[in-house]
C-alpha cells in the first residue's frame, strides 16, 4: 500500500510539474571567443532567457590584469577577420543611440567587464528588452578599453581584442 500511496504521489508532482512548465528549459546560446589577431583573449559568453531579459554569463581568460573592457553584441554572425572587422557593428535594429543599460541602448550594449588581478573575469548580467533567439547568428565582440557609453556609435572603446558567434544551445 505504502508503495503504491508513493508511485501515485511521485506521478501527482509530474503531472503538476509539466503543468507548471518546469519540463521546459529555457531559451539558450553560446559564444565561444577566439582571440583578435595579436590578442590572447579567450572564453565563452552564456545567454539565458529570464523573463523579458537575458541573463548573460562571461567566462574569459587572457585580458591585462585590472583592466575592463567593453562587450558588446555585433550584427553579423562573422569573425573571420583577423581583427573582427567581419562583425560588422554593434546589433542596433531599432535605431538607438549607444549608452548604458539604464537609458536608450544598443540591443548590443553591455556593461563592461572588470578583469581580475590574473586576468580573467566572470562576470555576469542581465540585458533588458531582449530575446536569446534575436541574438542567435550575431556575434560578441570584446574590446581592448573600455566602453564609456557617450561617444556614439560604438563607447569608445577601442579595438576588438576577440570573437565568438553566437549559436543555440
Amino acid at each position: 500500500m505504502k508503495a503504491l500511496l508513493a508511485v501515485g504521489a511521485a506521478a501527482c508532482l509530474t503531472v503538476a510539474c509539466s503543468s507548471m512548465g518546469g519540463g521546459e528549459a529555457a531559451p539558450k546560446a553560446v559564444a565561444q571567443l577566439e582571440p583578435t589577431k595579436d590578442n590572447f583573449v579567450r572564453g565563452t559568453v552564456t545567454f539565458t532567457q529570464k523573463g523579458n531579459s537575458v541573463h548573460v554569463e562571461t567566462v574569459l581568460r587572457g585580458l591585462n590584469p585590472g583592466s575592463q573592457h567593453g562587450i558588446h553584441v555585433h550584427e553579423k554572425g562573422d569573425c573571420s577577420a583577423p581583427d573582427g572587422s567581419s562583425a560588422g557593428g554593434h546589433y542596433n535594429p531599432g535605431g538607438s543611440p549607444h549608452g548604458p543599460q539604464s537609458g536608450p541602448h544598443h540591443y548590443g550594449d553591455m556593461p563592461n567587464i572588470q578583469a581580475g588581478e590574473y586576468g580573467g573575469t566572470n562576470a555576469s548580467f542581465d540585458l533588458a528588452g531582449v530575446k536569446v533567439e534575436e541574438l542567435i547568428g550575431k556575434s560578441v565582440i570584446v574590446h581592448r578599453d573600455a566602453d564609456d557609453y557617450k561617444t556614439q556609435p560604438a563607447g569608445n572603446s577601442g579595438p576588438r581584442i576577440a570573437c565568438g558567434v553566437i549559436k543555440a544551445a
